[in-house]
């Protein structure tokens, strides 16, 4: 059994993913962004990208990488990628990311209303009873970000990198919270054009004894195992 939600450019959603899904994140237009944060099932457990990166040895999420938590479990499985590289450096874009863009509001622009991906994470976690203070680093998938080529060797976001229909699918280890912003990334030059993304969750085939996601390194294997024990 399986469903889908597409998310409009520009907004945010929320949902509760079960354990052994998968949810597929397809990109509905060229340079899509989807800022995403994950909870566990006690919502103690959120997505620590610090970690996350340190212990795999890498500057951006790609297959068959582990999303862990600030106590190393492993809340979810990068399975697949069309693209292998997405920002989990930047965060997500903040109001004075869309100042360029002039003043908008609900009440002069309705649906068409520029929001940040800040005031659509805080808005879905108001939504389970969380706020503000349980923002943390989000992975922005379709997003790619380089090394500038100026003297401060700045972070500078990469146009063309995500194309209509570009997929990632994550393996949820855990019951998480899945919250996505589908606003700008914070270094887009781009037009306010922003595209839309569907989200796919069915059940997930069982994990084999091969799996990437457990061979890719100790500290991988080590968070899916502790994942493994608290759903025994």
């Amino acid at each position: 059994m399986s469903w889908s939600h597409e998310i409009p450019g520009g907004s945010a959603w929320s949902t509760p993913v079960r354990a052994g899904r998968l949810v597929t994140l397809t990109a509905l237009g060229d340079d899509a962004n989807a800022s995403v944060l994950l909870f566990g099932p006690d919502r103690l457990d959120r997505l620590n990208v610090p970690d996350t990166l340190k212990a795999q040895m890498s500057a951006c999420i790609r297959p068959p990488l582990v999303l862990m938590s600030d106590r190393g479990l492993a809340l979810a499985s990068v399975v697949s990628a069309t693209q292998p590289w997405h920002d989990a450096l930047t965060g997500f874009g903040h109001d004075r990311h869309l100042e360029r863009f002039g003043p908008s509001s609900y009440a002069t622009d309705r649906n068409e209303w520029r929001r940040s991906a800040r005031l659509g994470l805080v808005s879905e976690l108001t939504k389970h009873g969380l706020g503000e203070a349980d923002l943390h680093g989000s992975v922005n998938f379709f997003s790619k970000v380089a090394i500038a080529d100026d003297a401060r060797a700045s972070l500078s976001w990469t146009p063309g990198h995500t194309s209509a229909g570009d997929q990632v699918v994550l393996r949820t280890e855990l019951d998480l919270l899945l919250v996505v912003s589908t606003a700008p990334h914070p270094l887009s030059d781009a037009p306010y054009a922003p595209a839309g993304v569907q989200v796919e969750v069915a059940v997930a085939p069982p994990t084999v004894e091969d799996d990437p996601s457990w061979l890719v390194r100790d500290e991988s294997a080590r968070a899916l195992e502790m994942s493994r024990r608290v759903l025994a």
